[in-house]
């Protein structure tokens, strides 16, 4: 089962590997053709009622596949609005080789010829809610034939994501859905095809530049409340300007009044909270818990925290008491086995700090995999583990990033990750979020080891997250 928001990540994951979507759309296209001479006898009259986008270049494709039959195309719309390239490709390949082909540029215009088989390729996976014209009277005829209908990937008006229905949607005989079924496609009253197209299972397995497109936040928005800082001062800065070169609007860090003025002077975009004492103890964990639920910030718990006997109990009370999301890492980890909590935590531990957990004693995350998902599902909270390759795993799904550069074992760029998790969070589910996170901060690590190989700091990788997060998914 797969969400269309998901199967968008994935085909991009699936170009990034080398599979492009035209490829892609050319699978999908056959899969439908396939399907239409399984229901439909040679010499039929088919009809495609087609939208400007991938979906209606899924049909034209199929147009191609169908020489014995009678086949008509019309298109929604103006075909110079066709929206991807791809699409288009497709579309001038029908008009070049003489196909009969149509263009419907109002709702007045529609009129669906007496056919056998009718296709709804009108809107696929990206468009949800009630059908705006000229799709919703086009609909209404294709609802009101005594044609066949199959729809492709999903019927026009139909939520990928959730499994909602417009009520002026179309309401298909047939679905030929793509790489895996969708939600909510099997409580309708259709006979749903999944088809095979080509998609390699790295698309899924391996974090790509989809997962990042799925994660990254639209706007400015959120504030990280780093909880960090006592013995080392460095950790929480580093998590704090991370968060904000993520897209975060606000970066606050709690921290003992011994060092907040020098955590405060790494960065003056930093708004630093100081409270008593040289160290977290669990006196200042009810205010802490206050100020983080009343904010409804996503919590960074650990930088630079260390390990004194009081600082663990203060992190256990913490975490024991709220309720929100929080990004665990470096010292507070080793107290999550131990705690029930209702908050929603990404662990985020290097091999060592997995191993403090109750985790296993690997060299090679990678070769470790199934027993990160165990544990992963015994902890209950999402883990994402740190290595060569990190893996990102509920205990259930599970993907790893294989992104980054040896150059990236300076000390640091741990706590970069963890403030790029929970400005994800304020957008993104926990592993999405994780697994963005991760690939990001790999890819900021080596875009500055093209230049500076394995002499870049932590603090290097702060430039290069905006970049990444935003730059390289639009390209």
């Amino acid at each position: 089962m797969i969400t269309g928001e998901r199967m968008a990540a994935v085909d991009e994951n699936a170009a990034a590997l080398g599979v492009p979507r035209k490829q892609l759309m050319e699978s999908s296209g056959n899969a439908v053709a396939r399907r239409i001479r399984e229901i439909a006898d040679p010499g039929d009259r088919i009809v495609v009622v087609a939208g400007r986008g991938n979906n209606g270049g899924d049909a034209f494709v199929a147009v191609r596949f169908l020489p014995e039959y009678d086949v008509t195309t019309l298109l929604l719309g103006r075909s110079a609005a066709i929206g991807t390239e791809i699409a288009r490709e497709n579309w001038d390949a029908l008009q070049r080789a003489e196909y009969d082909t149509r263009e419907v540029t109002d709702s007045s215009g529609v009129e669906l010829p007496d056919c056998d088989v009718v296709v709804d390729a009108m809107l696929g996976t990206g468009i949800t809610g009630e059908l705006r014209e000229p799709a919703a009277t086009a609909a209404r005829a294709i609802n009101g034939s005594d044609a066949t209908v199959l729809a492709v990937d999903v019927p026009s008006g139909f939520d990928a994501d959730g499994g909602d229905r417009a009520a002026n949607g179309v309401a298909a005989d047939h679905v030929v859905t793509f790489h895996d079924e969708k939600p909510g496609l099997s409580d309708l009253d259709a006979e749903v095809t999944v088809a095979d197209i080509g998609i390699p299972a790295a698309a899924e397995r391996f974090v790509g530049p989809g997962d990042v497109r799925l994660a990254r936040p639209a706007d400015r928005e959120g504030r990280p409340y780093v909880i960090g800082g006592g013995p080392y001062t460095g950790a929480p800065a580093l998590a704090a300007q991370a968060a904000l070169r993520a897209g975060a609007e606000l970066s606050f860090v709690a921290a003992p009044e011994s060092v907040a003025g020098e955590i405060q002077g790494y960065a003056e975009d930093l708004i630093v909270q100081s409270y008593e004492n040289d160290v977290l103890t669990p006196d200042q964990v009810d205010d802490l818990v206050d100020t983080a639920e009343r904010y409804d910030d996503v919590v960074v718990l650990g930088p630079g925290l260390g390990t004194a006997d009081e600082t663990l109990e203060a992190a256990r009370t913490f975490l024991s008491t709220y309720t929100g999301p929080a990004v665990v890492d470096a010292d507070a980890l080793e107290i999550v086995p131990e705690i029930e909590t209702d908050a929603t935590l990404v662990c985020t531990p290097n091999r060592r700090e997995l191993a403090g957990m109750g985790g296993p004693e690997t060299d090679s995350l990678r070769e470790a995999v199934d027993e990160i998902e165990s544990f992963a599902a015994d902890l209950g909270h999402v883990v994402l583990a740190k290595g060569a390759a990190d893996v990102v795993t509920d205990g259930e799904r599970t993907r790893i990033s294989r992104s980054g550069t040896p150059g990236m074992k300076v000390g640091g760029t741990g706590d970069t990750l963890a403030g790029i998790v929970a400005a994800l969070l304020e957008h993104a589910d926990p592993l999405d979020a994780a697994a963005a996170a991760a690939r990001v901060n790999g890819r900021a690590g080596e875009r500055l080891a093209e230049r500076d190989a394995h002499g870049f700091l932590a603090s290097d990788l702060l430039a290069e997250l905006p970049a990444v997060l935003w730059g390289e998914t639009d390209e």
